[in-house]
């Protein structure tokens, strides 16, 4: 038994591995990728500090900063996802299943428009919004991430609905907040409109290291908190009533766990936009690989949603490049087909 256990443990180390280099990987292909045109030898010169002047300004002010903000954010999103499906006992709950990432969008929409956090640039014959205080939008889609937060929180525990009945109240939920968004943009006028228009479609260009910092910040507390709490979410797997009778506590596991989701949904929704299907699609693909054992399960779902980010938006600086593509519509357009796939090879997705 003891030789088996420890075989179990090299295999899903080895998994976990496997992920770590293919984000690597993933890493160098982004960093190649672009309409530049940098060769392979410019940009290791530049990574080491001794190319030119404009090659070293693509690589670490343009490149560098979207990669790192795709982890961060891919890391963030995905394990969102991943606890959210424990923790509610439903595997379509993700931030943007269930409302979240729409909630926190209207907050974050708010403070941009009304509360000061984006002021009107003018350049030439353009104009733009320009988030002045980023931490005025991130308190705003907290608080519009956990009103959804506490609906749903509401829903579980008063009238003890189904996992399919919280879906539909997610779609409620993200109906509402984008009826709300809708009709504050219907007050503003035409150019912040649309610059608040094109700010949900989501982008990782928008994240400067700053920004980026903070994310890594708050995915790394996150994250020691889940990994914490790893046996109570593998003893959740087997339904609250068993978790409770081996001692865990449930209710404060629930409250506490949603709390985190929606801080890590709004922070990452308020530096980067809203970005769908990364939470939801991350922890299904890697728990075909490693099962639903939560010491594997959370930072597989951290790499598998780092590595989707940077595919994702790879995919939107090569396609119709130079044009950059918004990579919320492409998570969402590259993550539904595959979900679906999911579901019809296995009829299931647990």
């Amino acid at each position: 038994m003891n030789a088996e256990y420890h075989r179990y443990l090299r295999r899903k180390g080895l998994i976990l591995s496997g992920l770590l280099l293919l984000l690597l990987v993933m890493c160098m292909v982004c960093l190649s990728a672009g309409s530049s045109g940098l060769s392979v030898s410019e940009m290791i010169k530049a990574l080491t500090g001794n190319g030119t002047a404009q090659s070293s300004t693509i690589i670490w002010k343009v490149r560098m900063p979207r990669i790192a903000a795709g982890i961060g954010v891919g890391i963030a999103l995905s394990m969102t996802g991943c606890i959210m499906q424990n923790i509610l006992r439903n595997p379509l709950a993700s931030a943007s299943t269930l409302g979240i990432s729409q909630g926190a969008s209207f907050g974050a929409a708010f403070a941009i428009m009304y509360l000061g956090a984006g002021i009107q640039v003018n350049s030439g014959s353009a104009a733009a919004i320009t988030v002045t205080n980023p931490y005025m939008v991130t308190l705003c889609a907290f608080f519009g991430g956990i009103a959804t937060t506490a609906i749903i929180l509401i829903l579980v525990r008063i009238q003890q609905v189904t996992p399919a009945t919280m879906v539909l109240a997610g779609v409620a939920i993200s109906s509402m907040f984008t009826g709300a968004t809708a009709l504050i943009q219907y007050f503003a006028d035409d150019v912040v409109i649309a610059t608040v228009v094109y700010w949900t479609f989501g982008s990782l260009g928008r994240a400067g290291w700053r920004e980026i910092t903070l994310i890594f910040l708050f995915s790394g507390g996150a994250f020691l908190y889940f990994f914490y709490n790893r046996w109570n979410y593998n003893a959740m797997e087997s339904g609250t009533h068993t978790a409770k009778s081996l001692g865990v506590p449930v209710d404060s596991l629930i409250l506490t766990g949603m709390v985190v989701c929606s801080f890590l949904c709004a922070v990452s929704v308020a530096f980067v936009g809203c970005i769908n299907f990364i939470g939801l699609i991350a922890p299904h693909m890697v728990r075909r690989l490693v099962g639903n054992d939560y010491r594997f399960l959370i930072p597989c779902s951290g790499l598998m949603g780092a590595i989707l980010m940077l595919t994702a938006d790879g995919v939107s600086r090569t396609l119709l490049a130079p044009a950059v593509l918004p990579i919320g519509a492409l998570t969402s357009f590259l993550g539904a087909p595959l979900f679906l796939y999911m579901i019809v090879r296995k009829g299931s997705i647990r």
